[in-house]
């Protein structure tokens, strides 16, 4: 059922609709992100290109946070992990999104990190409202608009200096610096090129970074520290790497028992309860029967199927959701925590990629969704 889930040809069951729904994007992020989602594929494709040239700046960049945020000290030292690491994630990130010496600024950092909240916490109120009344309550019962003009201050001066630049000497003008800025600029046309669309536009790649980021990495601190005898091992294999190979974007595949440990991390003590969450436009028909009615949001139990060993299928229908549950026996002993199960999988098989890295996208595995809108 999970694939044919992720096959539903998006006229029949819609991941955007949900989300749409879920976060109200039209009242949250403006009627520019609800309607346009042209930065989804500017993500896809520019940014991961980027990825290999702009490695070594954030490879600097997330040391140099580490050593401000959480600074070497001889004695042990009480450190928040969650605030600490968004504050890391977001400085990181932003030096591949808007670059020095923007990433740099306390406000910039700290406005990116409340805004998803401020929109999870705006849409849950206006969530609470008839249709009729959401324009006003999510203009006038939340403060997303204030953090939008917060972020437009920002960004204001980048965005007119590269538009004037761009004007001058063309879209390839010599210097021109390889960041969402331009990723942006390169695909924006119209209505698409105003400084408030493309500032929502760097605040939405930034809603989808930080908190996911953040939250997985600080489950595998929490993880590692209250499993200290897979360090060794985890140490050694590291080090080895990096003294063969360099550190860098591709000697991390090599870093298979790494991989591992945080591939496991986030089969326990993954985001949420569900994930592929769809709003189902028109009556949809599994191969088994199941009917989902119109109207319906389907999710898929992840939670579920990564902590239950034994075989089997259900599925219930709620006022307004469908969650269902369909795998067989995928993980021995799932409660318990095996840093290296799924490396001591990959050896099991032949080289090449491997459905067992924590990059696969599978049916046993869907702490990322499934398909082509799996982030």
């Amino acid at each position: 059922m999970v694939d044919e889930l992720r096959k539903a040809p998006d006229d029949y069951i819609n991941f955007r609709e949900a989300a749409v729904e879920m976060i109200q994007t039209l009242y949250t992020m403006g009627p520019e992100v609800r309607y346009d989602n042209y930065h989804v594929e500017v993500v896809k494709s520019s940014l991961t290109r980027s990825l290999v040239e702009r490695f070594p700046d954030v490879q600097n960049e997330i040391a140099a946070a580490f050593e401000e945020y959480i600074p070497a000290t001889e004695d042990w030292t009480s450190v928040p992990a969650l605030p600490t690491i968004m504050k890391i994630v977001s400085r990181s990130s932003n030096r591949l999104f808007v670059g020095l010496p923007l990433c740099w600024n306390a406000d910039y950092r700290d406005l990116n990190i409340e805004f998803t909240i401020d929109v999870i916490r705006a849409a849950r109120t206006i969530n609470l409202y008839p249709n009729f009344l959401k324009p006003f309550a999510g203009r006038y019962l939340t403060n997303v608009e204030s953090q939008i003009q917060r972020a437009m201050a920002h960004l204001r001066p980048i965005f007119e200096e590269r538009l004037e630049k761009e004007a001058e000497y063309g879209r390839d003008w010599p210097g021109r610096p390889n960041d969402a800025f331009s990723w942006l600029l390169d695909t924006a046309e119209g209505k698409q090129r105003t400084i408030r669309d493309l500032t929502m536009r760097i605040l939405v790649i930034n809603f989808a970074a930080i908190h996911t980021t953040s939250m997985a990495f600080t489950q595998i601190l929490f993880d590692l520290a209250a499993n200290p005898a897979f360090v060794p091992a985890l140490r050694e294999e590291v080090e080895r790497v990096i003294r063969e190979e360099g550190l860098s974007k591709i000697s991390f595949h090599k870093m298979v028992k790494l991989d591992s440990f945080i591939k496991e991390s986030q089969r326990l003590g993954g985001n949420g309860a569900v994930v592929m969450q769809r709003k189902v436009l028109k009556d949809f028909t599994f191969s088994d029967g199941t009917v989902v009615p119109k109207g319906n949001d389907i999710a898929v139990a992840n939670f579920a199927m990564h902590h239950d060993e034994v075989e089997c299928s259900y599925s219930a229908f709620g006022k307004q959701t469908l969650m269902f549950l369909s795998h067989q026996e995928n993980y021995p002993d799932p409660l318990v925590f095996d840093g290296f199960r799924f490396s001591k999988m990959r050896e099991k098989q032949s080289e090449g990629f491997s459905k067992h890295q924590m990059v696969a996208l599978t049916h046993e595995y869907i702490v990322f969704g499934h398909g082509k809108h799996a982030w």
